[in-house]
């Protein structure tokens, strides 16, 4: 473990503002949850229904009320769930996450879910060899991208009568962390998405008390200022508003509140 403090970030004066130790966690899909408000306060700041109970479930629903992602953590194993009502040619989906997939992955689908879909052909595999993954394909004809640390894959699995899965996962020495599953229908950009998010190289932040205990990530420790955790996650809130309100003034539909809901707290990424 390392300590550093970052360029720019400054020791508080007494009596002042006092840093908090944290910790930058890599590879980032063993670096446990995270904060639920990384995922939930950037969907209601796209304008996203918030049905969500105090304490959870989290549920949201999309504008269009086609989407719906949901969050339990009273129920075993619990997690995240998103559903995908069948739209034009678009068949019913539906993907899951374990309670340990971090959010920032799992923020990988929900953020494309509030944009336009690319009009790119979608890569699924792509972003995973580009940071050096390595495929393997199976007997059952299976095609699977494995992490150089061999502790996270993202496989796809051919079925019969078009019945393929997507099925991808994490593991540490004490066994498997989190897995997701996402059902043939799934639309691909979303795959491509969720592998763009898995694969980043860039670690993530976790607060004290809340490293992973396993031998496998690299942590470095570092002070921040609760004012910079702040900034760092409205920046997140704002480009999202911002983004909805300038998509509503262009189709003319009606704007979706300012206000944020009382449930979750904001979460984001430390830049």
């Amino acid at each position: 473990m390392s300590r550093k403090q970052w360029t720019g970030w400054r020791t508080p004066r007494a009596g002042g503002e006092q840093a908090e130790q944290h910790y930058l966690i890599e590879p980032r899909h063993l670096a446990g949850g995270g904060n639920l408000g990384h995922v939930t306060e950037f969907l209601r700041a796209s304008g996203w229904k918030d049905s969500s109970h105090q304490g959870g479930p989290f549920v949201f629903d999309s504008p269009d009320r086609t989407i719906r992602i949901g969050y339990d953590p009273h129920t075993q194993p619990g997690g995240w769930t998103i559903s995908g009502k069948a739209a034009g040619a678009q068949p019913a989906w539906h993907a899951t996450f374990g309670r340990q997939t971090p959010v920032e992955i799992v923020a990988g689908v929900t953020d494309a879910l509030t944009r336009p879909r690319s009009a790119h052909a979608p890569n699924a595999w792509a972003p995973l060899e580009q940071q050096g993954w390595t495929s393997e394909r199976g007997e059952d004809q299976s095609f699977t991208a494995v992490h150089p640390g061999r502790d996270t894959w993202l496989q796809y699995r051919p079925g019969e009568r078009g019945q393929d899965l997507w099925w991808a996962g994490a593991r540490t020495e004490h066994g498997q962390t989190w897995d997701a599953v996402f059902t043939p229908t799934t639309p691909l950009h979303l795959i491509e998405a969720f592998a763009t998010a898995l694969a980043d190289p860039q670690p993530v932040m976790r607060p004290r008390g809340h490293v992973p205990p396993t031998s496998r990530v690299r942590t470095t420790s570092v002070s921040v200022l609760p004012s910079q955790l702040s900034a760092w996650q409205q920046a997140r809130i704002t480009a999202a508003r911002a983004a909805t309100w300038a998509r509503f003034a262009t189709t003319g539909a009606r704007k979706p509140s300012r206000t944020a809901g009382p449930y979750a707290t904001a979460g984001g990424r430390r830049r």
